[in-house]
């Protein structure tokens, strides 16, 4: 395979199942496995339906164009490496350019602006977080920032937030206004989900 050929996917379920997305073929993006895949949407189920979804750390999209074919009504994206933010783009005009805001830069420094696009929607909001492994410089502090990002989560917008991390990762039982409620291990990876403590 060429160096810059792309890797493609396809969409599990819903309105675009059987649909390809193309993955970008560099170290930086990793795809999400398909069984941490099915594992997130069988736990998010039909709950996901009319709600927002944030894929902070976006790459291709490959996580929030999932939820969109499921019924998401609005899915944002945040993605900083241009080759992934140029295959995120084309991704999604093959499948709901309307229903889709994307956003080109560091994911830590536009989260904020993100917040606000879906705090001033009625419909709550599903986050999902997979930030890069340590593998860039200056990325150490990874999970500590990510956990800042959760932090500022308004409990009463947010359906769940749900980490992707490493395995070996002990992550805190409360971030915020949000407990954990789940953790489920594949292999290396991990997905933590919390929810809004009111709701428990």
């Amino acid at each position: 395979m060429a160096k810059n050929d792309n890797f493609t996917t396809k969409i599990i379920a819903g309105e675009f199942k059987g649909k390809q997305i193309e993955i970008p073929n560099i170290f930086t993006t990793r795809s999400s496995k398909g069984i941490l895949k099915e594992s997130l949407f069988n736990t998010l189920q039909f709950e996901i339906m009319d709600k927002n979804f944030v894929e902070v750390f976006s790459g291709s999209g490959s996580i929030g164009l999932e939820a969109l074919s499921r019924g998401a009504s609005q899915c944002f994206f945040i993605e900083y490496n241009k080759v992934a933010y140029r295959v995120l783009q084309e991704n999604i005009k093959r499948l709901n350019p309307a229903k889709c805001q994307h956003l080109f830069g560091d994911s830590f420094e536009l989260f904020d602006s993100v917040l606000k696009m879906v705090e001033a929607r009625d419909e709550k909001t599903y986050f999902y977080f997979d930030p890069p492994f340590a593998t860039r410089d200056g990325m150490d502090d990874v999970y500590d920032k990510t956990l800042a990002l959760i932090e500022k989560i308004d409990a009463s917008k947010c359906m769940m937030a749900v980490v992707e991390h490493m395995s070996q990762l002990e992550m805190p039982k409360e971030i915020g206004d949000l407990e954990q409620v789940k953790r489920k291990k594949f292999g290396r990876s991990t997905m933590t989900y919390y929810a809004p403590k009111e709701e428990m």
